[in-house]
């Protein structure tokens, strides 16, 4: 593997390919397009490449310790102090670009400060949550503040909750794991099963809120209902019958892509 695959392997690019399409998605549904649309897409894209060699850089110690084959600082294929050269520099770069597209580029910098504080140690308090709360509701509001229009109370608030959300879920599977090594967010401190179980209800809450906001009625409204509200069951299912493995894990993820489907269309 050559060292820029090890580098781009590095930046949690799942995540940051995730969240900057939600940027696009959200700029074009206020209205941005041209110059502007692509400085938003730049700025959260280089955001979020610089919280995800952040996070592999300051984890590489902890990752090796773990046998991550599946992180290449932890194998030798890309050294920590490439991550931490590539880090910094692209949080540096993120600043001016955010600006770029006007003062409203606060809110994205409130973004990428969010996460480098989740890795610099915020994941290992019980304050673990607040950065995933605080980034994912500074997205929505630097996008519409960039198209010059006001966000709803809701969407700022569905965005947080989402974000939160996320965190109960993707920490679930690894809650043992995380704990040997020391890690004590909350969803470590609370368990796998009880971590599941509030991003359901999290889930659960934003998908009423939106459903609500999205203005649909008649059978498009059912049918949105039922989208929403399947998943849930299911996972409710799952975690009543103490099946809290890959499969409820899943159907959480299902769920939260829903529920951003809903926001899209909503925003």
């Amino acid at each position: 593997m050559s060292g820029a695959v090890a580098l781009l392997r590095s930046c949690h690019p799942g995540p940051t390919a995730a969240v900057t399409v939600i940027a696009a998605l959200l700029g074009v549904s206020a209205g941005l397009s041209g110059g502007l649309l692509l400085a938003v897409i730049a700025a959260v894209l280089v955001g979020q490449l610089s919280i995800g060699w952040s996070n592999d850089w300051l984890d590489a110690g902890r990752d090796a310790a773990a046998g991550r084959t599946d992180k290449p600082a932890a194998t030798g294929l890309v050294e920590p102090s490439t991550l931490r050269a590539a880090a910094l520099w692209s949080g540096a770069l993120s600043a001016p670009i955010s600006l770029a597209t006007g003062w409203g580029g606060g809110w994205h910098l409130l973004l990428v400060a969010s996460g480098w504080a989740y890795n610099l140690g915020l994941k290992g308090t019980a304050w673990s949550p607040v950065p995933y709360a605080v980034g994912f509701a500074a997205l929505p509001v630097y996008v519409t503040a960039v198209a010059g229009v006001g966000a709803p109370w809701w969407v700022p608030a569905s965005g947080g909750t989402l974000g939160v959300a996320a965190h109960f879920a993707n920490a679930a599977p690894d809650v043992e794991q995380d704990r040997a090594f020391g890690i004590r967010g909350l969803p470590q401190r609370i368990g796998a099963r009880s971590s599941l179980v509030v991003a359901l209800a999290l889930l659960g809450c934003v998908g009423g809120v939106l459903l609500t906001q999205i203005g649909l009625n008649g059978l498009s409204l059912v049918l949105a209902f039922a989208l929403v509200a399947l998943p849930l069951i299911v996972g409710t299912t799952l975690i009543v019958q103490d099946r809290i493995g890959r499969p409820a894990f899943t159907v959480v993820m299902v769920a939260a892509v829903l529920d951003v489907a809903l926001l899209l269309a909503a925003a």
